[in-house]
């Protein structure tokens, strides 16, 4: 029987649930499983950019297998076609009518491996069903199942037969994430977790996609102060005004932040969005939605952008206690 999740502490007692089986094959990856937890009860994407050997398919694998959903990985390659994810009508003979066979984008969890060495046509492919839930083919919309999570790996030193993500790509991901290396400490339990077996293999779903959604419904009453509102518009249009900044953070970049920080406020034992829940969570949802003028963004890349977001974090006022809890 699925367990009902019925108010703020059956989250947070989900989230700690998927925390706790996926770290027993990941380490020291408290956080990152988090912010994935977010992006599921959002119905948000992430993009994973590391070097190849930090743990960004595993942590897929992972997430995927702690929970009761289908799960299908996608391993992008110059010559991958838009119908080669989407699905194709072909010709029964048997039947004598055409029939849809349905692409991998038919799944709870995608994991678009390596996103970047597809073509422009072939990552464009994504954005409907990213924004939508949905894929039209020959005419025909096809609704995708929920909860729906494309989870996104790319390599940012190795650029040789790569495409960028375009900016209007970029901003249908929720966050972008970084893996990073283990300290010393944890790469000694890593060794010693996987010297003799793969936990993966042995890794048991503890919560069903059903939950997910119903965690969705129950964090959208988390309250949001107009004052809280007005501070993430605040950052948002300073980003605009930045003269380090040629293209801002969108209206859709302070949607998709309102709904995380909703979510991380659960996780904080709070029914209600504080400060610092922005403070946590503007960096990753927002640093990949700039775009930096002239050499700042061939230079800087994700590092200046990340320092863009933290300087309108200290410029930018902060709301008072007063109002932000009624």
């Amino acid at each position: 029987m699925v367990p009902i999740i019925t108010d703020y502490h059956a989250v947070r007692r989900l989230a700690d649930d998927i925390r706790a089986n996926v770290s027993k094959v990941m380490v020291g990856k408290e956080q990152l499983i988090d912010r994935l937890f977010i992006a599921m009860v959002t119905s948000g994407h992430v993009l994973l950019e590391d070097v190849p050997g930090t743990g960004k398919t595993l942590l897929a694998k992972s997430i995927s297998k702690s929970i009761d959903c289908t799960f299908k990985r996608v391993q992008f390659t110059p010559d991958l076609l838009p119908s080669d994810l989407s699905g194709i009508y072909f010709y029964n003979q048997q039947s004598s009518a055409f029939e849809f066979r349905p692409g991998p984008l038919f799944t709870n969890i995608l994991l678009a491996d390596e996103i970047n060495r597809a073509t422009p046509r072939t990552q464009s492919s994504l954005l409907e069903c990213m924004e939508e839930r949905q894929i039209s083919i020959d005419g025909v919309t096809h609704q995708l199942e929920e909860p729906f999570l494309v989870i996104a790996t790319q390599n940012p030193l190795e650029q040789q037969g790569t495409f960028p993500l375009p900016e209007a790509q970029l901003d249908r991901f929720l966050f972008k994430l970084n893996m990073g290396y283990p300290t010393s400490q944890e790469s000694v339990d890593i060794l010693k977790r996987f010297k003799d077996n793969q936990p993966l293999e042995s890794l048991a779903a503890i919560a069903a996609s059903e939950s997910i959604v119903q965690a969705r419904q129950i964090v959208n009453k988390v309250h949001v102060s107009d004052e809280m509102l007005a501070y993430i518009v605040s950052l948002a249009e300073h980003s605009r005004r930045d003269e380090a900044v040629a293209s801002g953070v969108s209206p859709r970049g302070c949607q998709a932040l309102l709904k995380a920080v909703q979510v991380q406020a659960v996780l904080q034992g709070r029914e209600f969005v504080t400060p610092d829940d922005v403070k946590e969570l503007a960096v990753p949802a927002w640093a990949h939605r700039l775009k930096l003028r002239g050499t700042l963004q061939s230079r800087g890349g994700a590092a200046a952008s990340e320092e863009v977001i933290e300087r309108l974090l200290q410029q930018v006022s902060v709301p008072t206690e007063e109002g932000i809890s009624s």
